[in-house]
């Protein structure tokens, strides 16, 4: 059977879109669509004051690539964390071996 959903309406650089939305995912849209809003309302400010008008859909872009950007960056940094606790974890193991033949 389908996960239900419903249908959320959600304003984004003063547009209204109806987006179809899983149960019990209402509020992490809700907060997605927040943060793209804001993303996209700074790139328009930012390119106003430059002199510039840009059009949604090349803001949209600009936020995207942005996103993703800051998604990788992110995710590069989460896999170094990761490789640092995997040492972490072999250094605490060799050492407890240690101990332990100590022990006996």
């Amino acid at each position: 059977m389908a996960n239900p959903s419903k249908i959320l309406s959600l304003d984004i650089l003063d547009r209204e879109y109806r987006i179809n939305c899983p149960d019990g995912a209402e509020y992490e849209l809700r907060e997605a669509a927040r943060a793209l809003d804001e993303k996209m309302t700074e790139i328009r400010e930012a390119s106003s004051r430059a002199g510039k008008v840009l059009s949604t859909d090349r803001i949209a872009v600009i936020a995207a690539l942005n996103i993703t950007h800051q998604l990788r960056e992110a995710e590069a940094s989460q896999a170094k964390v990761s490789e640092h606790i995997e040492r972490l974890n072999h250094r605490i193991d060799l050492i407890l071996d240690a101990d332990s033949q100590l022990e006996l």
